[in-house]
């Protein structure tokens, strides 16, 4: 069995971190077998080196290895790339075509971003791992392959799992053994090393002294946070061998080529998944305003009915005054109030005229007249109140009971705001 730092040597992987190293060891210990490889890291680590170095040490290492970007091919056709398909199966399919799992026949694929196909390419893929077999497209005949699969994927496999985009039993077929690798800024002590021999590769390339970096651009080079890996870290180093004339690279020069470099130094907020009741996209906020739209009118349909059952002003005013106020305070209130109004200057209604006696039966309408706007759908109200209320209260949460913050928001205005908390006594 192949040494650690003879494989590093072999295929030119820099670096002494631990975790870089374990991934190593993992590889060439599955090498010999035929199990399924799963390579997860965020997207610039180096994930395809780990499938060359399984098959490379692997028995299949004189067949084919074939290479395959999950992402890059449409999902129209990424069937027929993978399978193959028979002439005449599809407009434009004028001859019969082999896919990758045949002509690998006896090699290893590598699925690369093997999280992005889709869930109908996910089952073939899952019968290909549990038996070998599979169908060409617009073919009933069934073939045979023995390829080994590695695959890798830079997204986060649970939570895909959990979105419905991803199979949960390929997921547990394809990572028999999983094998993470670190992200740079988890490398340290790994970033000059890889900046010199990137800059020394260059230099090489395009015949030019190499750069080198002066003490402060070290510092600098190490605090950043590198979020495209060591990918961004090779482009970086390319593009200042090529456009500095001066060969010594100092802070100032070298922050010139990093995005965001000064503020590289400050600890980042990472979200790893968004809270409920964040308003993340228009369409949530678009959700926000019909429910409230929905309550006001489902109060107004009540009101209304009181008015046309009663016709006494007066007495629809003392019996829903709290209805009145939450529909017509917004245009009224302000935060300084200095006097409380009265529910009939919120509706403008005239004055009550006291009646000397009750209204005659006459007056008042049939029973069963307005029956019809009597179904208020009073539990599908309150429960748009009690989200209205729960989203207030996480909105004045996160901004730590600024109503200003919290109602820019939530998508309304700070008197509305203010109504609601006197409304809801928040």
């Amino acid at each position: 069995m192949e040494s650690v730092q003879s494989i590093k040597q072999r295929f030119e992987l820099i670096g002494n971190d631990v975790k870089l190293n374990r991934a190593i060891e993992k590889a060439i210990q599955v090498a010999p077998t035929d199990i399924s490889v799963l390579v997860t890291g965020e997207s610039g680590v180096g994930k395809e080196s780990i499938p060359k170095i399984i098959h490379s040490l692997s028995h299949r290492k004189h067949a084919k290895y074939i290479a395959v970007n999950c992402g890059a091919i449409p999902e129209g056709t990424i069937d027929s790339e993978l399978f193959g398909h028979e002439k005449g199966a599809f407009t434009g399919a004028t001859q019969t075509r082999s896919g990758y799992f045949e002509v690998a026949d006896g090699g290893t694929i590598f699925l690369d971003e093997v999280g992005e196909l889709p869930l109908t390419t996910q089952v073939r893929l899952l019968r290909v791992l549990e038996n070998g077999e599979f169908l060409k497209v617009g073919s009933s005949q069934v073939q045979k392959t023995d390829v080994r699969i590695v695959a890798a994927t830079n997204i986060n496999m649970f939570e895909a799992i959990k979105k419905e985009k991803f199979r949960e039993d390929l997921y547990y077929r394809l990572s028999t053994v999983e094998i993470h690798l670190p992200p740079l800024r988890d490398r340290r002590e790994d970033i000059h090393l890889l900046f010199r021999k990137f800059a020394s590769d260059f230099g090489q390339k395009y015949k030019m002294p190499t750069i080198r970096l002066e003490d402060d651009a070290v510092n600098l080079l190490l605090k950043y946070r590198w979020p495209g890996n060591i990918r961004q870290l090779r482009n970086i180093a390319e593009q200042i061998s090529v456009l500095e004339e001066n060969r010594s690279i100092s802070a100032a020069t070298l922050s010139s080529y990093l995005p965001d470099a000064s503020s590289s130094n400050l600890p980042a907020v990472i979200e790893q998944s968004r809270k409920e009741g964040d308003f993340s996209n228009e369409r949530e906020i678009l959700y926000k305003v019909l429910f409230d739209m929905k309550g006001d009118l489902n109060d107004l349909k009540k009101l209304t009915l009181e008015l046309l059952k009663d016709n006494d002003s007066n007495k629809v005013q003392r019996e829903n005054e709290g209805l009145i106020r939450k529909i017509y305070g917004n245009q009224q209130q302000e935060e300084d109030i200095e006097h409380e109004e009265t529910p009939a200057e919120l509706l403008h209604l005239p004055e009550p005229v006291v009646e000397a006696s009750a209204p005659t039966p006459s007056q008042q309408p049939p029973e069963d007249r307005y029956h019809f706007a009597e179904e208020i759908e009073e539990e599908e109200t309150l429960s748009l109140q009690e989200k209205e209320i729960e989203l207030i209260k996480k909105s004045l949460e996160r901004n730590k009971g600024k109503r200003k913050a919290a109602a820019a928001e939530l998508g309304i205005s700070e008197r509305t705001l203010y109504r609601k908390i006197k409304q809801y006594d928040l």
